[in-house]
């Protein structure tokens, strides 16, 4: 964010979004730009957490030359943009980024060992090759450097031109003349250590350093050709002046010293417990007078040898007196005090370095006086003096927002004051903080120690490595962020984000007077109603006044955990006793709940909130187990060989350790108020952040089992978190049935133990294991054994908090296919995987878990799977089912289970009869099916080659002659069913032949007269034509040429009009008559539907024979009329005639007059477009038809009336 033009901006990939977050609307206004391939090519994304995103980018605002206020502008019309990568030093220059045209930009890339103009537009037409290859060669001198702060300003007097100025942590300070042309860089030859020399000047020698650079002035006048910034190292401020016109030139005006032997002067040095001092951050209010450092201070106690981090903030202001000349050096004091050292927290948690680093300091936000401080873990904490005190208030939403990215401050309407403070948020954008919510919301800062750990040196150091190690391997990030990134929460209305009113902090104290005066008196005398005028119940979910006061009542923190043990303070019982006050608490509000009728209400209106609030009680719940659990396994090992010589650590060691260290760590980075306190106290004390132990299990779960441990440690720590989740959950759903009257009608309610991210942590484990089972063959049968115990209580677990899921998004409607594909795929890898182990178990003949040897090897199975057949018939496992059926070979198992487990799609049954049918098991599925009719019945309406004979044995005839003639015309290839014995290895799916299929329309006859149904003599019809049209296509078979289409064609039921084309295609004359035939047994519709084809024919048939020669011939030879007959009765247009339109002509359904009359009635009338409406038109288009028209007329003519027409020997129509 940029506070002089108001301008935010986000990069993602290979695009930089740009908008104003003064603008209500900032997407109509955004602005993207595209960064070159070259430099993203090179661009180094570095492994840190704090620095993934290595770009700088300074806003150039050209309007801002133009004025001599330091009023801000309200809005940007004309801006330019420097880009600069810290670790490749690439920069990227837009000279406008408003303007429609010409915004491309032009890059360079900066060598550390010479001055060197290596820039280019992106056409690339200003730049030689020889230039290009020195830029990218110049990368290689760059090494471990990289940039830390970019400024740049207008130079007056030019168009569209800039100076940037970058100072790497190599004491480097880089100057880049950009112009729309190219840009020059070069570094700045200064002496800026001593007064001797001419080289190029060392800022500082310490890593990292100098931090920032900062203009003394924001805005400057155009008239103005000279500008000051301050640059911050490791312990001077330094001021430069940078000349820009006409030619640039920076030189060194005054260096003071701030972190030195004088205290008046800075922050003193080498006190006692001071281990080192880090500057890390400076910032100059808009007038340019006061000036304020951020300082982080580690620190070691000498009497605890504890190490800790103070933070603190330096404000400096200029004297006054003290005058500053461009033109000479100024060796006197520039700068005092104008306030002592302001400590924002005295002791903090010690962390490493590239963390202090990627802190960053904002100034000039109401509160007057208040700082930002913005982390590199995507926290932003306001500082401000309140009351003689520093107060912290920590920016954070009702939901979560994702990191903060940025903050700077809104433009004031007032004159000389800033206005309120505003940040960039991750996934909720632009948020302004209110300074009411600053001053009523600030705490104090913590006062005790996060590092207190006794007086052991030795013990403190150790734990404090323990802590670090765990700090440095899990990435910071905000909680509830990642919770949301699952996807599972159902995101509310715009943003989800609801900002808190005067009058919900009212209603929220209201309530917390009422349950005070419950406590004290047990009476709740009106509460209701007050409450109901408040506006108590507007809001519902997380923003309830009854959730946070819940959630308070669960998450306050004891004041007297931490004790000088350290990390012994989980084996205390001061911690059960401060739970269980805890959960007497949440009781009691409950009871205030319920006596108040506030129950009644939230019931009927707030369920969300009320199943939140009963939650917390589950949490809690859950917690306390849990920590009964981690003092077992703590005593478990007190107790074991050589426990005398076993040291604290080692007694409280372990995986539910590390997972309870890794928890707190996330939950006190996230919060001001838990800096100072212990991982395992800050554990024990977000009850409500509960779920967050599921997160480290799904992100972290190498960093408790190490894959280079051994195998045996692997497996003693997978269980010990397995248990730990199986407890927790166990322990929820005992406190919900426990308060089950308590609680509101759920559906489309999700338990919170249904989140996405408690399944994905119990995957997490659960997935870890089925491989440690897989891949560990050569462990022993005990080890196994209790492997698998703890995989399959944790498999229930995860299959019923995944079923919980499911119900509810099928009650509220959403879309739930994604996540019953979840479900199955990882139900049945966890159970068949389980089911695997347990016949490895009854193989390996296992003793330890059997009662008698004696038992046999299908006994012994029957009982070490008759709890996973529990699991796998409650979450329809329905293979895991089958499986151990058949293994125990016991067909009354299988009924029973086919009797309990009915599901949507016919349950078990169903499963079972597509395994038999599957296996080419159709007498076994039949007999079965006897005694589940109707599951079989809805199973066979999906295979219609078994339907008919369940459909027989029912005695239902007509239905299995229907069946049957289905089947028999069917297209698809395995819709003839063979048996298992039957089955040939090379033909699995056998292709039905042509006397398959007629065996089965003579089998559909047989069905359709037994059936002796009033409608059978039409169906009966119906199949003798199919058995027509298919005797047919296997004499066409045996006319057409044999080849590798017709192998495979002989082999398919053709459609009738495939059967068509292939004669016409053959321009067979045996064939052009047998068409029609196929016409005349399909239907009247088929035959209308395909009148073009029908047509073709008669072309086709009028084509076999030669009228031309014909006619010749019955001039020539005068044929009489007994001749003329006879010579046309051999023509296939006679035939067709005959076929078609003579007295004994057969046809299904009507004849082929309604579809294509045999003569024209009406020649003079027809139009042109209707020459082909009938046999004599088509003939009409006849090549011969001008000189044998009347010949071939004649023809069809004579074959419609004829009664006794010549057939010839193979071709008769019927079979």
């Amino acid at each position: 964010m940029e506070k002089g033009t108001c301008l935010s901006w986000i990069i993602c990939g290979n695009k930089i979004f740009i908008w104003s977050y003064l603008s209500s609307a900032a997407s109509k206004k955004c602005i993207t730009l595209e960064l070159p391939s070259d430099v993203l090519e090179n661009a180094d994304v570095g492994r840190n957490s704090y620095h993934c995103n290595n770009w700088l980018l300074t806003v150039v605002n050209w309007n801002s030359t133009s004025k001599g206020t330091n009023k801000v502008p309200k809005d940007c019309y004309s801006a330019g943009i420097v880009l600069c990568n810290q670790k490749t030093r690439a920069v990227v220059y837009w000279s406008d980024i408003f303007a429609d045209v010409g915004n491309a930009p032009v890059t360079s890339f900066a060598s550390s060992d010479e001055s060197l103009v290596t820039s280019s537009p992106i056409d690339g037409n200003n730049t030689t090759s020889r230039q290009q290859q020195r830029s990218r060669h110049g990368m290689s001198f760059i090494g471990s450097s990289s940039f830390n702060s970019l400024i740049a300003s207008a130079i007056p007097g030019t168009q569209h031109v800039c100076v940037a100025l970058a100072c790497s942590s190599s004491g480097e300070l880089w100057q880049f003349y950009c112009s729309p042309s190219g840009i020059q860089c070069d570094k700045v030859y200064q002496n800026i250590q001593n007064s001797q020399g001419t080289g190029i000047g060392q800022l500082v020698g310490s890593k990292g350093y100098p931090r920032s650079m900062i203009w003394r002035l924001r805005y400057f006048s155009v008239s103005d050709h000279n500008r000051q910034f301050l640059l911050l190292t490791d312990r001077e401020i330094q001021c430069f002046n940078i000349k820009l016109c006409p030619d640039i030139e920076v030189s060194k005006l005054w260096s003071q010293e701030i972190v030195g032997n004088d205290g008046d002067l800075g922050i003193k040095k080498d006190l006692a417990g001071q281990k080192r001092i880090w500057p890390l951050d400076l910032q100059v209010d808009d007038p340019g007078k006061v000036i304020t450092v951020l300082v982080a201070t580690f620190c070691k106690d000498r009497v605890s040898s504890s190490s800790y981090t103070q933070y603190s903030l330096l404000t400096m202001q200029h004297k006054s007196g003290v005058r500053v000349s461009i033109s000479s050096d100024v060796h006197e004091r520039v700068l005092e005090k104008k306030a002592p050292i302001q400590v924002i927290i005295p002791k903090a948690r010690v962390e490493d370095e590239d963390f202090l680093f990627s802190m960053r300091l904002q100034v000039g936000g109401k509160p007057s006086g208040s700082t930002i401080i913005l982390s590199g873990d995507g926290t932003a904490t306001v500082s401000h003096y309140y009351r003689n005190s520093t107060r912290l208030y920590q920016f954070d939403l009702p939901y979560d927002a994702g990191k903060v990215l940025d903050a700077s401050v809104l433009p004031s309407t007032d004159d000389g004051e800033d206005g309120a403070w505003v940040v960039l948020t991750e996934k909720a954008g632009i948020w302004a903080i209110p300074e009411k919510a600053v001053v009523l919301g600030g705490v104090e800062p913590p006062e005790r120690s996060l590092s207190r750990k006794g007086s052991s040196n030795e013990g403190s150091a150790q734990e404090e490595r323990r802590n670090l190690m765990f700090a440095g391997n899990v990435a910071p990030r905000r909680a509830s962020s990642d919770a949301w990134d699952a996807g599972d929460r159902q995101p509310p209305v715009m943003t989800g984000i609801i900002r808190r009113t005067a009058q919900d902090e009212e209603s929220e104290a209201l309530l917390g007077q009422f349950f005070h005066e419950f406590l004290i008196s047990g009476k709740v005398d009106g509460s209701l109603e007050k409450l109901k005028n408040s506006g108590a119940f507007e809001r519902d979910g997380e923003t309830s006044i009854f959730v946070r006061t819940s959630k308070s009542i669960v998450d306050t923190l004891a004041k007297h955990w931490t004790t000088t043990r350290g990390a012994e303070i989980v084996s205390l019982g001061i911690i059960s006793a401060q739970l269980m006050d805890k959960q007497q608490k949440h009781q009691k509000f409950l009871q205030f709940l319920a006596l108040s009728k506030c129950h009644e209400e939230l019931c009927s209106g707030q369920r969300h909130s009320l199943q939140i609030i009963l939650e917390h009680g589950e949490k809690l719940s859950a917690i306390i187990q849990l920590r009964e659990l981690q003092n077992v396994i703590s005593q478990n090992r007190s107790t074991g060989v050589g426990s005398t010589h076993l040291s604290s650590e080692t007694l409280i060691s372990g995986a539910l350790w590390d997972l309870i260290q890794l928890v707190g760590e996330r939950a006190r980075r996230n919060t001001v108020l838990l800096m100072d306190r212990d991982n395992a106290e800050v554990f024990y004390s977000k009850v409500s952040d509960f779920d967050q132990v599921f997160y480290c299990l799904e992100r972290h779960l190498e960093y408790i089992i190490s894959l280079e441990q051994p195998v045996e440690i692997q497996i003693q720590r997978s269980c010990e978190l397995s248990n730990a989740c199986v407890t927790i959950f166990r322990a929820a759903m005992d406190y919900k049935n426990e308060y089950h009257l308590w609680y509101p009608p759920p559906e489309g309610l999700t338990p919170w133990y249904c989140q996405l991210v408690v399944r994905n942590g119990l995957w997490s484990i659960a997935s870890f294991m089925l491989q440690l089972l897989k891949e560990t063959s050569e462990l022993d049968v005990s080890a196994k054994s209790e492997l698998y115990s703890h995989l399959e209580a944790l498999t229930e677990v995860l299959l019923e908090v995944s079923s919980g899921a499911i119900t509810a998004k099928i009650e509220r409607g959403e879309e739930h296919k994604g996540l019953l594909n979840e479900y199955w795929s990882r139900r049945d890898a966890l159970l068949d995987s389980l089911y695997q182990q347990v016949k490895g178990l009854v193989e390996a003949g296992n003793q330890d878990i059997t009662e008698s040897i004696e038992e046999n090897n299908q006994e012994i199975l029957r009982k070490l799977s008759s709890s996973l057949l529990s699991t796998s018939k409650q979450h329809e496992a329905y293979q895991t089912m089958w499986n151990i059926c058949c293994d125990l070979n016991d067909s009354g198992l299988l009924r029973n289970l086919m009797h309990e487990s009915v599901g949507p799609r016919g349950g078990f049954s169903y499963f079972v009869f597509k395994q038999l049918y599957e296996k080419k098991q159709f007498s076994k599925l039949l007999r079965l099916g006897e005694e589940f009719q109707e599951d079989l019945s809805n199973f066979l309406n999906h295979h219609r080659d078994l339907l008919w004979l369940h459909e027989v044995f029912l005695h239902q005839f007509s239905a299995a002659s229907e069946t049957l003639h289905i089947l028999a015309l069917s297209q698809e290839e395995d819709s003839i069913s063979t048996t298992e014995d039957e089955t040939d290895a090379d033909h699995a799916n056998p292709v039905p032949t042509l006397a398959d299929r007629r065996r089965i329309l003579n089998l559909s006859m047989i069905a359709a007269f037994a059936g002796k149904d009033p409608d059978s003599q039409p169906k009966v019809k119906r199949i003798e034509a199919d058995l027509k049209i298919l005797r047919l296509q296997e004499e066409i078979m045996e006319v057409l040429p044999t080849d590798d289409t017709m192998q495979h064609v002989e082999k398919h039921l053709l459609r009738p009009e495939e059967l068509i084309e292939l004669c016409l295609q053959s321009r067979s004359r045996e064939l052009a008559l047998q068409v029609f035939d196929v016409f005349a047994w399909t239907s009247s519709s088929f035959r209308k539907s395909h009148r073009n084809l029908l047509e073709e024919c008669w072309k086709n048939a009028a084509d076999q024979d030669p009228w031309s020669q014909l006619y010749e011939a019955s001039v020539t030879e005068g044929w009489s009329d007994e001749e003329t007959l006879q010579q046309l009765s051999q023509t296939i247009l006679f035939q067709a005639s005959n076929r078609c339109y003579g007295p004994k002509a057969e046809t299904i359904e009507e004849g082929f007059d309604e579809v294509l009359p045999l003569r024209q009635e009406n020649l003079e009338a027809a139009s042109l477009n209707d020459k082909r409406s009938s046999v004599e038109a088509i003939l009409m288009q006849h090549r011969d038809f001008p000189y044998a028209g009347k010949l071939m007329l004649t023809a069809i003519m004579l074959g419609c009336v004829q009664d006794h027409a010549k057939k010839e020997e193979g071709l008769s129509p019927v079979v």
